[in-house]
């Protein structure tokens, strides 16, 4: 009833042959993750800088640049020219996403035990956190 099959099976098994696509440790996955993590903190941080510019912001970016570039091989990350930012101000909001984004990266240095960027990632969580916080207004 059924013809028997002639050529070799599309399906295979990993046992007993290697594959032709290349495969990455767990360790490399988590440098692409983590790099991803913090371009992404990076570019909300330009956008902070442009709309409130201060050397904090500017003394954070240059760490999360340098961050990024040695998880990528030395490959410097793409940057938002300052001035090129949108002019109307979303700062909580902006600091909201970065804080979340910094938390993202600081699970994922603290899984592949990368003290350097887990302090950098808990500062920056501090820092938006601490410019989310209302200001108290004395009362004179």
């Amino acid at each position: 009833m059924y013809e028997p099959i002639r050529t070799k099976s599309v399906h295979s098994t990993m046992a007993g042959g290697t594959s032709d696509f290349p495969h990455r440790s767990r360790e490399e996955e988590l440098d692409i993750q983590l790099a991803g993590h913090l371009a992404a903190l990076l570019a909300v941080t330009d956008e902070l800088r442009a709309l409130a510019p201060s050397t904090g912001l500017d003394t954070a970016a240059d760490r999360l640049a340098e961050q990024v570039a040695r998880l990528r091989g030395g490959q410097t990350p793409a940057r938002v020219p300052v001035a090129a930012a949108r002019p109307e101000p979303h700062m909580a909001a902006l600091h909201r996403r970065a804080h979340t984004l910094a938390g993202r990266a600081l699970v994922v240095a603290a899984s592949r035990a990368d003290t350097a960027v887990a302090i950098l990632t808990a500062e920056r969580m501090d820092a938006h956190a601490a410019a989310l916080e209302p200001r108290e207004f004395a009362s004179h």
